[in-house]
């Protein structure tokens, strides 16, 4: 397995405050890593950092081989497609047009695709079950479809990473299961790096999780062996553990 991204001692600080502090881990083609922890524990300045959009005050970060925020805005998204919290469309665009966009690294925009960039927008649309919506405006669909609307643009600019901030945030059970099938299909060509706040889906999902608190990593590695109780205790403040329910791990926490 390539290495797709490396982090390497990273430490970023905002306004005068430390928000991540010696942050290290490796993905590699086929893995999919998680980032979990409390509001405020760094896991989006972190995604930030390592795609190269927030600066490093120490550390490095590899992007498949380079320093990403070195690389053009052009070359960066041929690279790692990123899908921010709440993302907006700004203007009455159709679905698919939306997704179109995340053609525009390769040249094309939603009035200029090429055979090939048609096939990619469309194998995104299926992958994300907007078949029937794809003709219709963003401002009139529901926020579980808009937040598949987005990942379809992600996924429709075929980077070998897809980098994800709360991607399940506000879907219901039903579409964060499908965008955990999605994350995984994804992982079979390339690889993924999502922050969450649901312990369970990452637990199922992910190949490896780093467990932050106050912009340090207090526990990283295969999820069962992670998320201890100590660590989830550290992490959030109250007692949890992760237990096995037939076939699923499931995050238990208790006042």
């Amino acid at each position: 397995m390539s290495a797709l991204l490396e982090l390497g001692a990273v430490s970023v600080s905002l306004g005068g405050r430390s928000v991540v502090a010696g942050a290290s881990f490796s993905l590699a083609s086929g893995q999919i890593v998680a980032l979990l922890g409390p509001n405020g524990a760094g896991k989006t300045t972190l995604i930030r950092a390592a795609l190269g959009l927030t600066p490093i005050d120490s550390g490095a970060s590899r992007l498949i081989g380079d320093d990403p925020s070195r690389l053009s805005p052009r070359e960066r998204a041929l690279r790692a497609a990123y899908l921010p919290q709440r993302p907006q469309a700004i203007w009455p665009v159709s679905v698919e047009n939306l997704v179109a966009l995340g053609r525009f690294a390769h040249g094309a925009a939603p009035d200029r695709l090429s055979p090939r960039d048609q096939a990619a927008v469309d194998v995104a649309i299926d992958a994300c079950a907007l078949t029937s919506l794809r003709a219709r405006s963003m401002n009139e669909i529901s926020g579980g479809e808009k937040a598949r609307a987005h990942l379809a643009r992600a996924l429709a600019q075929q980077a070998p990473l897809l980098a994800l901030d709360e991607p399940t945030a506000g879907l219901d059970p039903a579409q964060a299961l499908a965008v955990a099938a999605i994350l995984r299909k994804h992982a079979e060509q390339g690889g993924v790096l999502f922050s969450t706040h649901d312990v369970t889906l990452a637990a199922n999902c992910a190949d490896q999780v780093l467990l932050m608190r106050e912009g340090k990593v207090i526990a990283q590695g295969a999820p069962r062996e992670a998320l201890t109780s100590v660590a989830l205790r550290e992490a959030y403040g109250v007692s949890g553990s992760i237990e096995q329910i037939g076939g699923t791990l499931t995050a238990i926490f208790r006042a």
